[in-house]
């Protein structure tokens, strides 16, 4: 099943490395992260999906999903976000490229958006 989005759909990615060797502590911080930034992200208007992934590597992003710029960029004012979670995982080991940034869509190789 597709799921229809509005054209004023936008990617926000927030993308941060770290030493592979710190995994195990950087794994554990984005974890405990996930206890307080979930309940927060789900509260902001306009959220479609949020997902977050992290590669024994020594890489992590954030990929979320917003109906609008405008939306997306509350992501820049969260407290949770951009204080608290970012001194846990920085504690830990990660670094986060700056600026993060928000991506209209562009284009899909499918119909599930309508321009």
């Amino acid at each position: 099943m597709t799921e229809r989005l509005p054209a004023t759909t936008s990617v926000r990615i927030s993308l941060a490395t770290f030493d592979p060797g710190r995994f195990a502590e950087v794994d554990a911080a984005n974890k405990s992260s996930s206890e307080y930034l979930t309940p927060a992200i789900q509260q902001l208007p306009g959220l479609v999906h949020y997902y977050v992934a992290i590669s024994p590597q020594g890489s992590m992003v954030h990929v979320s999903i917003w109906d609008t710029e405008e939306h997306a960029q509350q992501m820049s004012h969260l407290k949770e976000m951009v204080v608290i979670a970012a001194e846990e995982l920085e504690a830990a080991g990660a670094t986060f490229v700056r600026p993060i940034v928000n991506y209209p869509i562009s284009w899909t190789p499918s119909d599930e958006i309508q321009f």
